[in-house]
């Protein structure tokens, strides 16, 4: 059992965290959505560990005073953004503590990322929940419960991952701009990738490898109706009210400069500005700030030492280009589609869709939720597919409030969609594409299979709440006991010499064993047929069927 390491090892998880985060740097940079394109927040911290990583390599000792102020140095060095600054400081306050033992076991990683947390807050002149400090926290508080157990190392840390991960799926109740977009915080996630990167070690996998993230925000067990590509928008440039990114060392301090002088130059660049920074000590001082005046930044900072690594972005022309860049980059053509169940959701997008919305009986998304989703996809004209009658009519609304050119197709079903979708061709022309895909709509024949809610008379069927009953397109047609006998009712209901193939979509109370073995008798009595399971995972619908 592994329940200490010593700084040979400390310095492999300090490489494979700056690897790992290295080699999944684009996907923290893609739930990155604060409102100002202050550089991108998985590439800051990737070259803040990367510096680490490199003051950790030249050194040329284990022994762990050399090598956490190697790290510490290295990172603050190395810092960009916001982001590699608090992680800067987190690292700051780990090998403070790390520093003072040669082992290191899980009490002493407790207490590191109790300090790493403190210096963290500290650091921020403004902290806000809901960002890479909460999960540190999160992390701080799993570790110390964690080390009073006597638990292997790998087990610690696998204990801390999983708190942080917890943590991060609730940062977007606790920011709006990350609810809004549907993400969780990029700079949570891009901790725990380090931190996965200092486990790896431990369970002896120090190759970089492909990490799944599941990091599209859920409200009520339903993804957002702005799904994953729907990051902030940046058409707004009045929501920039600092314009200059400025970042700076304060080097070479004077000898008058005390710690006091530091902390009035902190208090300066907060009434001239936002996202402050001050860092460090009389040896070395890290700045970042937001202002609209960077040369009175750079005057107060003179006051305190020499300037070095001096680096000063317009915000606002940073915002332009990637307005300009995304009008540019827009294909021709983008598909939205409404479903509910995550297998269904699954299957649109296997088949390219771009965004899924959603919705359906009894959940009907509104004019505005469909024209945001249209918005969202960076295409010139989108063809949406409502599969559904009751939402038909929002959806040739939302032509009038988004800035896409929508084409609605009058899907009233999901078959009908899933048919409509598999005649999109993007080499073909709008109009080609409007025809076959209403053409494709008649070839397919849809039905379901759900429960009475209630007890009523309709055509010949005398319905008693919670029977089972099945519908065609217009009427209802079987009636029964049993999920499924009634859908195989259903199906001998629809059935003609035309089809040949027999789709069912399972909901989310139907077990998958149950589904085959409907499927087999459905086989069975139609052998000229082919027969295909999904999991669609909708509410309140045992199964659709799809006949073609």
């Amino acid at each position: 059992m592994q329940k200490s390491i010593n700084g040979a090892t400390f310095r492999k998880m300090v490489v494979n965290g700056a690897k790992l985060l290295d080699a999944h740097k684009a996907h923290v940079n893609e739930l990155n959505v604060f409102p100002v394109p202050d550089g991108d927040t998985g590439t800051n911290m990737s070259m803040t560990m990367l510096s680490a990583s490199r003051e950790v390599a030249s050194c040329s000792t284990n022994n762990m005073p050399e090598l956490c102020d190697a790290v510490s140095k290295g990172a603050l060095r190395g810092a960009r953004g916001n982001s590699g600054v608090i992680l800067s400081q987190i690292l700051k306050g780990m090998t403070s503590v790390l520093a003072g033992s040669t082992e290191l076991t899980a009490k002493t990683f407790a207490k590191a990322f109790a300090a790493g947390t403190e210096v963290a807050y500290k650091a921020v002149t403004k902290p806000k929940e809901g960002t890479i400090l909460s999960v540190i926290r999160a992390v701080s508080e799993a570790a110390d419960k964690a080390a009073k157990k006597n638990v292997e190392l790998k087990d610690f840390f696998a204990t801390v991952i999983a708190a942080g991960e917890e943590m991060l799926k609730q940062t977007p109740e606790m920011l709006p701009v990350l609810k809004k977009a549907g993400v969780v915080d990029a700079g949570g996630r891009g901790l725990l990738i380090l931190f996965q990167g200092f486990l790896n070690v431990l369970l002896g996998q120090e190759e970089a490898y492909n990490m799944e993230f599941d990091d599209a925000f859920k409200a009520g067990g339903a993804t957002t109706p702005y799904d994953e590509q729907a990051h902030f928008s940046y058409n707004d440039l009045a929501e920039i009210e600092f314009a200059y990114c400025t970042e700076f060392f304060i080097v070479n301090l004077y000898k008058k400069t005390t710690e006091a002088d530091i902390d009035k130059f902190r208090e300066k660049l907060m009434e001239i500005g936002d996202c402050v920074l001050v860092i460090g000590d009389l040896s070395l001082v890290k700045v970042h700030v937001h202002s609209n005046v960077p040369g009175q930044v750079l005057t107060y900072a003179l006051e305190l030492g020499e300037l070095d690594h001096l680096k000063i972005e317009n915000m606002l022309q940073q915002n332009r280009a990637l307005k300009s860049k995304q009008q540019e980059e827009l294909k021709p053509f983008g598909l939205v589609a409404v479903c509910a169940g995550d297998g269904l959701t699954a299957i649109f997008k296997d088949l390219l869709v771009d965004n899924i919305i959603e919705g359906g009986q009894t959940m009907n998304p509104s004019a505005d939720d469909i024209a945001k989703a249209c918005d969202a996809v960076a295409a010139k004209d989108v063809f949406v597919f409502p599969n559904n009658k009751n939402i038909i009519l929002a959806a040739n609304q939302a032509k009038a409030l988004s800035k896409r050119t929508i084409h609605v197709i009058p899907t009233t079903n999901i078959p009908q969609g899933l048919s409509a979708v598999l005649s999109f061709n993007p080499e073909d022309t709008v109009d080609g594409n409007l025809k076959n895909m209403n053409d494709a709509l008649g070839g397919v024949r849809s039905g379901s299979v759900t429960y009475a809610v209630r007890n009523t008379q309709i055509g010949n069927f005398d319905l008693k709440e919670g029977d089972i009953i099945g519908m065609d397109a217009k009427d209802i047609v079987a009636k029964g006991d049993s999920v499924s006998a009634v859908t195989e009712q259903l199906i001998d209901r629809m059935m003609d010499d035309d089809v040949n193939c027999i789709s069912l979509y399972f909901g989310n109370d139907v077990k998958e064993e149950e589904a085959n073995a409907i499927a087999a008798d459905i086989t069975k009595k139609y052998r000229s047929c082919d027969v295909d399971v999904h999991y669609g995972g909708q509410p309140l619908y045992y199964f659709i069927v799809s006949l073609e």
